[in-house]
Parts: C-alpha cells; sequence; structure tokens
C-alpha cells in the first residue's frame, strides 16, 4: 500500500496535527507527532490511561502497537509519565522537572532542567542513588538553607554511565574503585567472586553491573587495566574514557576508508574546475599535518582577488555512510599534547583530503573579488581540482615578508609576490576589521616541551606573529561568504553563533567598570564595537589585563546554532563554518549544503532525523568535550613538572577569583594552582563576585583579579590533578579598612610618647617592592615632638601593581591552527 493512501484514511483529527507533514516524511504509517500528543494531554487537562488516549488521538487498530511504542518513548524521555492508575500525564501538570543530574564532588548535586528554569539542589541522600550525568525527574519540595529550590528525586529516566575509568582502592579487604570524574563522589565496589588482576593503585575501566539505590552503591566489574599513573601516555588514556571520546574507528569505517583510492583519480574530475595552474598555497604550524586550506592573492584592478580553496571532505565521506557516522559521533579533532585523536582516519586527515604540496586534491573554492578597502563585492563557490605549490608554515612566511630573511626568502622563491599580494590584503582587512567593530583581545599562547621520557621539560610562550592573522583573516572572509550563501537560497545550516552580554552579566560588568571611573557605550544592547573601542581607550594602563578579562568574561560561549543570530565578537551578523572540514563536522555540513545548493538540491543531514538544532547541540557538546579533555591532560602534566619543586617560591598573577580561594598563574612557568581561602589568613573572607575579589571582613583586606601576588608551592595532587599554594606576599597596595580594629587599637594604646620611637614607625611605612614594580616615593620625615594622644595612623598611597598577560592552555606538540578561534 502506497503512501498516499495510507495518509488518506487518516481522520480530520490526525491531519490537524502541526507536525503532520514531517511524520508524513519519516513514516509510512505516520502517527500523531510527539508535539501533538503533549499538545492534547494539556488540552484535555486531566490524566489519560492508555485506552483513552488511544480513543481521543484516534488512532486505528492497526497503529495500535506503534502507538504504544511511541507512548513509552516519550515516557522514557521524560515527555509524560504514568503515575500510580496507570494513566499518563504532563510531567508539568504534576509539578515534576524534568533534567540532567549535575554531580558535585562533595556528594550534592543539581538537576539541570530542561526548560531553563532555575538548577534544582539535590542533597547528598538523594544523590545516593543516582550518578552524574543522569537523566531524572524530581518534585521541587522546598527551598534549601541557601535559598534554592530542593528537589526530591521521582524517577530516573536514563542512566548515563555504562563504564567509568577509575583507581583501584583496597580498604580493609574491599576492593573499591574511585572513579576519576570528580563529579561521581560515589566509590564503585567490585562485584564479589569476580576474577580481576588489577591490583591497588592501578587504574582501570569498570562496566557497571548494578547501578547504585538508596540503599547501596554502584557494583561493577573490571574490563580493562589501563596500567599505573605513571605510566606515559596514562594522562591520555584515561582523559578518553573519562570523557567517553571515541578514539577506535569501527571496522565498517575502516573498510570504507580503506576501499578509498590513494591518490585523485581522472574520473573524479567530472564537473570540476581546473585550477592546478594557481599557485596556491597551504601556511600552518611546523607540526601541523592535516592541511585543509590553501590561499592564492592578486591585485584585480585596484581590489583583490582571493581564492581560497578548501580539502572537498565530503566527496569522500558521503551522507548517512559509517564513515559519516564515525565522524558525526566525534564531532570534531581533539588535539593532546604529543597525540592527536582524529575525526577522520589517517588515510583521508593526512592523506587523501590533506592539501599536500605537489599533488592533484579535489577542492572546494571560495573565489572573491574585494575592494580597495576590503568589502567582499561579489564571491562563487565552485568545485576544483588544485595542485598546491609548497607547504609553508607560519614562521616562513613571517621571516620572509616581515624580516626578509634570506634563508626564507630561498625557500619561498617565486611565490614571494603572491606573499606580498596576500600581506597587502591582509592589511587592508586589518583595517576593514577595526572599522567594523570587532573585538580583539590581547592573550598569551603557550607551548609544552617535552622530553624523551614524554613528561614536560619546559613550558615557554608561543608568540602570535602576522602570518597566523594573515591567515585567520582569510578564512573569516570565505566562512562569512559562506554563511550569505546559504542564507541567500534559504539552505538550513549551522551558523557559528556568539550572542552578546546577558542584561544579568551586563549589569555586573558596568558596575565593576564604574568603579574605575570607565563606561561600557552601547545601551542595554552594547554593540563589539562599543566593546571595541573601550578596549583602545584602556591601552597603556596598568590595570589592561584586569579590565579585559572581566570583559572577555562577560560574553557568552560560541555555539553551533540553526538560528542565524550572528557573531558579536567578529561583529558579523552571519557567520558560519566552512575552512576546516577534515577537523570539524560542522564544516561537513556546510560544504554539504552549499554543493545542494549548486545543483539546485536541498540537504538534509542524516544524523538525529535532520534536526538541526539537535546537531547543533551535539557539535556544541563535542567542542567542550575535547576542551575538557584536552584541559584535564594539560593540567596533569603540570601537576608532574611542578611535582618535585615543592618548596620554591614563585610571582605570579590572580587569574581567577572563587568563594574557596584564589587561583593563581605564575610567571615563567605558566602553571596554575589554588590559594585556598583559609591561607589567606586570620580573617574571614567574603566573595564578591561583581568585583571578582575576596575582602576580609575584619580587616578590610582585598584579594582581586590580576593581583601581583608571591607563593610557595606546598602540595601536588597527582591523582586529583591539584597544585597547593601557600600565600607569601600580597598585592603592593595599602589595605582599605573600615574603622579602627582590634589590632589597631592595640598598637595605638603602644605608641611610646618618645621621639626616638618615631623613626622606626616612619621608616616602616617604607616597604620593599619587587623589581618591575612601580615605586612609590615615601619622603622622608623627621622626628616629631610626641604628643599626648596618638594621632592616626596615616595609610600608604597604593602602588601600581604590575599585571601579567592571562595565559591561554597549551596545546602541546600539536599546535591547534590559529584559524580555530572563531
Amino acid at each position: 500500500m502506497s503512501k498516499s493512501k495510507n495518509t488518506q484514511k487518516l481522520s480530520k483529527l490526525r491531519r490537524s496535527d502541526p507536525f503532520f507533514e514531517r511524520e508524513c516524511q519519516k513514516y509510512d504509517f505516520p502517527l500523531p507527532s510527539r508535539e501533538f500528543i503533549i499538545q492534547t494531554l494539556a488540552e484535555l487537562g486531566v490524566p489519560m490511561p492508555f485506552a483513552e488516549l488511544v480513543v481521543a488521538m484516534d488512532i486505528q487498530e492497526v497503529e495500535r502497537e506503534f502507538f504504544e511504542r511511541r507512548m513509552f518513548a516519550m515516557e522514557r524521555d521524560g515527555q509524560v509519565m504514568r503515575n500510580r492508575r496507570n494513566a499518563y500525564l504532563l510531567p508539568s501538570k504534576a509539578d515534576l522537572v524534568r533534567g540532567t543530574v549535575q554531580g558535585h564532588p562533595d556528594g550534592y548535586g543539581f538537576v539541570v532542567s530542561d526548560d531553563e528554569g532555575a538548577d534544582i539542589f539535590l542533597g547528598p541522600n538523594e544523590m545516593r542513588e543516582v550518578l552524574h550525568g543522569d537523566r531524572v525527574m524530581v518534585r521541587v519540595a522546598g527551598l534549601d538553607r541557601r535559598g534554592r529550590p530542593e528537589g526530591k528525586l521521582v524517577e530516573v529516566l536514563e542512566r548515563a554511565n555504562t563504564r567509568i575509568v577509575g583507581r583501584v582502592l583496597v580498604e580493609n579487604g574491599v576492593t573499591l574503585v574511585v572513579p576519576e570524574n570528580r563529579r561521581i563522589s560515589q566509590e564503585i565496589l567490585l562485584a564479589p567472586g569476580a576474577k580481576s588482576k588489577a591490583v591497588a593503585g592501578q587504574v582501570v575501566v569498570v562496566e557497571l553491573v548494578e547501578q547504585p539505590t538508596r540503599y547501596a552503591q554502584p557494583i561493577g566489574k573490571v574490563v580493562e587495566v589501563l596500567g599505573n599513573y605513571a605510566d606515559p601516555g596514562m594522562e591520555i588514556e584515561i582523559a578518553l574514557r573519562k570523557h567517553e571520546l571515541p578514539f577506535e574507528f569501527s571496522k565498517a569505517a575502516k573498510e570504507q576508508a580503506r576501499r578509498l583510492p590513494d591518490k585523485v583519480r581522472k574520473m573524479d574530475w567530472k564537473g570540476r574546475e581546473d585550477i592546478t595552474a594557481l599557485p596556491l598555497v597551504t601556511i600552518d604550524g611546523e607540526t601541523a599535518r592535516d592541511f585543509d586550506d590553501a590561499v592564492f592573492c592578486e591585485r584585480e584592478g585596484r581590489g583583490f582577488r582571493l581564492v581560497v580553496a578548501i580539502a572537498d571532505v565530503s566527496h569522500y565521506v558521503s551522507v548517512g555512510s559509517a564513515l559519516d557516522s564515525e565522524s558525526y559521533d566525534r564531532g570534531n579533532s581533539v588535539y593532546f599534547p604529543r597525540r592527536v585523536i582524529p575525526m577522520l582516519p589517517e588515510k583521508i586527515s593526512n592523506g587523501l583530503c590533506s592539501l599536500n604540496p605537489q599533488v592533484e586534491r579535489l577542492c572546494m573554492v571560495c573565489d572573491m573579488s574585494l575592494s580597495q578597502t576590503g568589502v567582499i563585492k561579489q564571491y562563487r563557490f565552485y568545485p576544483a581540482v588544485m595542485f598546491s605549490k609548497a607547504r609553508l608554515t607560519y614562521n616562513q612566511v613571517a621571516a620572509a615578508l616581515y624580516d626578509k630573511e634570506p634563508g626564507a626568502l630561498e625557500i619561498i622563491g617565486e611565490l614571494l609576490p603572491h606573499l606580498q599580494n596576500l600581506d597587502k590584503l591582509f592589511r587592508v582587512l586589518l583595517k576593514a576589521r577595526a572599522k567594523r567593530g570587532a573585538i580583539d583581545f590581547e592573550t598569551q599562547e603557550t607551548r609544552m616541551v617535552f622530553d624523551d621520557n614524554g613528561k614536560i621539560e619546559k613550558i615557554i610562550p608561543e608568540s602570535r606573529n602576522d602570518a597566523h592573522r594573515l591567515i585567520e583573516e582569510c578564512m573569516l572572509a570565505a566562512n562569512v561568504c559562506a554563511s550569505e550563501f546559504l542564507q541567500a537560497h534559504e539552505q538550513p545550516a549551522l551558523y557559528r553563533v556568539h550572542e552578546g552580554p546577558t542584561p544579568e552579566k551586563l549589569a555586573k560588568l558596568r558596575e565593576f567598570l564604574g568603579e574605575f571611573g570607565l563606561q561600557l557605550p552601547g545601551g542595554d544592547e552594547p554593540k563589539a564595537a562599543d566593546y571595541a573601542k573601550l578596549l583602545e581607550a584602556l591601552k597603556g594602563r596598568p590595570d589592561l589585563q584586569l579590565l579585559q578579562t572581566v570583559m572577555l568574561r562577560s560574553l557568552r560561549q560560541a555555539v553551533y546554532s540553526p538560528d542565524n543570530l550572528g557573531h558579536f565578537g567578529l561583529a558579523y551578523e552571519a557567520y558560519t563554518h566552512f575552512t576546516s572540514p577534515i577537523r570539524r563536522y560542522p564544516d561537513l555540513l556546510v560544504h554539504r549544503a552549499i554543493k545542494a545548493v549548486l545543483t539546485g538540491q536541498h540537504y538534509q543531514p542524516a544524523q538525529d532525523a535532520g534536526d538541526w538544532s539537535a546537531i547543533g547541540v551535539h557539535c556544541s557538546m563535542t567542542e567542550r568535550r575535547a576542551d575538557e579533555a584536552d584541559r584535564d591532560v594539560e593540567n596533569w602534566l603540570k601537576c608532574f613538572y611542578m611535582r618535585d619543586r615543592i618548596g620554591e617560591e614563585f610571582d605570579g598573577s590572580v587569574s581567577s577569583v572563587v568563594p574557596f580561594g584564589l587561583f593563581v598563574a605564575l610567571d615563567d612557568v605558566f602553571v596554575e594552582g589554588l590559594v585556598h581561602i583559609s591561607d589567606l589568613g586570620t580573617d574571614y573572607f567574603h566573595f564578591d563576585d561583581a568585583h571578582h575579589t575576596l575582602v576580609g571582613e575584619r580587616t578590610g583586606e582585598r584579594y582581586r583579579l590580576s593581583d601581583r601576588i608571591r607563593v610557595q608551592l606546598v602540595r601536588v595532587n597527582m591523582e586529583a590533578s591539584k597544585i597547593d599554594f601557600r600565600l607569601i606576599q600580597g598585592p603592593q597596595r595599602a589595605t582599605e579598612r573600615v574603622g579602627k580594629t582590634a589590632r589597631d587599637k592595640v598598637a595605638g594604646a603602644a605608641v611610646s610618647p618618645s621621639p626616638v620611637a618615631t623613626k622606626p614607625a616612619a621608616a616602616s611605612r617604607r616597604r620593599v617592592v619587587n623589581a618591575g614594580e612601580a615605586v612609590v616615593p615615601v619622603r622622608a620625615e623627621k622626628p616629631k615632638a610626641a604628643k599626648p594622644k596618638s594621632s592616626k595612623a596615616k595609610v600608604s598611597k597604593p602602588s601600581k601593581a604590575k599585571t601579567a598577560k592571562p595565559r591561554k592552555s597549551a596545546v602541546g606538540g600539536v599546535k591547534k591552527k590559529a584559524k580555530a578561534s572563531v
């Protein structure tokens, strides 16, 4: 029976489903959509037994079994639930909240609501039967002592953890596994009688055979022994499993990659333009192995012609194939120090699709004409075959263009005029960027240097030269053209969305800036240009890094979304990722969408039933997952690097202020650790979120973001990847106090009336400053005659503390490309 005949039999009620057409496209026998079922239950207003719901939804007898399956699926996902009378109801009507558990190392947790409501606190007793990541249904039972909504667990909808990586611990003859993920605070009991070769201290992977209950902890069995903590590469093995990163390709994906050719075949030229004669070059870092973009520039009248050629991954990775599914699951390549987990097999990422020099490669081209002021007048997308003339590095290009080094000029040879054209265009695009009002925060990147044993030998700063920025501007131009092209042809795609500050963050930022006599223009909805204008005005100030950091933290995180909301930081109305399909799945989707438009078709992804919103959420998640895994590995390596330096003192700056202390980034060493609030002095310190400070209640002593301090390394916890410091010397400024403290009164009573005693008092106001600090002149004072009553102590002027640039996470031996930051 045809699909059209199936839909013709449906009643008027069924055809009134708002998502009827979508269901018809997906199924031969379209059922009522989930949204329509929820709408119907809401309109009826009472719990409905299944039999009554069948009648209400006009379900035919042949559909009954399939409809029942849909209701079970909706119940599993928490969209509906059944009461004790087995009737279906909406959780919201029963004051129930559906969400995801977010555990805390101290044993409590929160439920992050699916409906963007307030997070609901779960106490330790409620957390006993769930683990971090579990999907649950809770009922708000009241408020906790801090005024937060507190929940009671009603139902566990879905378990998130099946395998957990952790360290074996033996206590009183009982073998436990302590999870590496500190958000899982429950220890896992190994099943009695289970055969395991794991010994205390080893890192293992356990498979949960029993999930936790209110009265019993989780039980598991060891399925993999990874080794000891200090084994080379163990930190990466742990991170892969802790963050559930796919790191082994399926047999189907490997077989599909194996069947691909080793080079471009003549049959692949069909329908493509031949640009092999164009002197395209790749410019990347020294350690890069996958080259997904090549560039060429020439003068075109008074303007420029810019050609950006991008590896055509979509030609080899077909929609819905094993390789497509695998690359979607990964979402992006993950760059660890000295190791890469690629999104695609090496044959594709480093071979067939990589734009290696002196070989033919398939590519997608964005061919642009730009005016002398950097405005893109017209552009064209087309598939082509290219031939890269050279593989150049950022340092080689910078040395040739800006330093005129003979060695670099010899390497570049006859390509120099084309690179000079690129540089001229780059200068034009820089002016256009400034005119557009894009935000340009100054940051410092670092790189880890490893010894033969795979451990950090040193951490060095990595400078970002104009060659990096040159390529970045070329990629930005191509990405903007891609977004405009898709938008103009109404082809759905994933945009790179970066929204401006939330009203709450904006209010906090304005309050903070107000203390410095500064104002962010733009009213209630400031633009990127307003941020850029303020940053320009701050240049040269000693507190630049403090103010810049607070401004940066007021902005939201960039995400992937089918809704084009613009890119705030780059000041673009529409922006998407087109230039890195080898290592980012959203770019691969954009390539397919552009190809569909060029051939007069409409592209719909195979994943998540073609739901672009769900795909955007997934790609944003994989990006954050990769960042978290990379950060874990770096933290462990830095702990290993610092463990032999306990007792040493370091200068640094406060990189973050939190309720429990100060995170300090060390100068030259580029390592971050914590000064706990208990080590700040004998006082009660209160956290001021709006001003990024900890303030002493009694003394008024203040510690602020970007303060310069001196610390001593006291502890390195390898298992928790934590570094602890002790405060040696606080920020060099006068302490702000309100009124006299008990200590002031005692000091005042003890002042001797003798004129001789005033000399040390005056001398004590002279302070020792570290090299590089601004010195506040202290005027020499003559001894004064004693007075019957002691005068109030003078407060010295605060010195201008030297600020340090925020450190960006190192990317190790395999350096991330500069263009990945946008």
